[in-house]
């Protein structure tokens, strides 16, 4: 048997890159790659809720939204794609339920309001920064997380999205 790899002491048996080991040593079985596990959540319902279509990303409903306005740091335009963008994602926990977690991005303006919809949702905000120095406009960040029904969720976090200026849905 081979050293633990954390502590040195003998352990597990080694397993080769990308393999994961059960707690008895044996290996997990893990989805076929490119075949993810099904997802159990209503996604229709939680698209309905949140005003938008998600996708599909390795086992994880998610949805990625742009602000409506354009932010630059500078003379630079920064695009959506740096990270400007309010992401939420379900992960199954089986009969429908939910964990969610995600990120808002919002102005100071809209920071109080997001904080009173999660939490009046029953939405536990994990923290609150700040990203850059110099954006325009100044942009605020807040993490989140919450476990009960899927559709449950989306339906609390839509008042939230309401309170910041998003891009309009496609």
């Amino acid at each position: 048997m081979d050293a633990h790899p954390r502590h040195g002491r003998p352990g597990r048996p080694r397993q080769g890159p990308g393999i994961r080991a059960r707690r008895d040593g044996r290996p997990a079985r893990l989805a076929a790659p490119g075949h993810p596990a099904p997802i159990d959540l209503d996604t229709a319902a939680i698209d309905k809720a949140i005003g938008r279509k998600g996708t599909t990303d390795g086992g994880i409903y998610k949805f990625s939204i742009a602000r409506a306005n354009t932010v630059t740091d500078g003379i630079h335009v920064l695009p959506p794609a740096l990270g400007i963008t309010t992401g939420i994602n379900f992960q199954s926990l089986g009969d429908k339920k939910a964990a969610i977690n995600g990120d808002f991005v919002m102005t100071a303006p809209e920071v109080q309001k997001v904080i009173r919809a999660l939490r009046k949702g029953g939405i536990d905000i994990v923290e609150l920064h700040n990203h850059s120095l110099n954006d325009q406009p100044r942009l605020f960040y807040m993490h989140f997380w919450a476990t009960a029904d899927g559709v449950t969720l989306a339906k609390a976090l839509r008042p939230a999205l309401d309170a910041t200026a998003l891009a309009p849905a496609s």
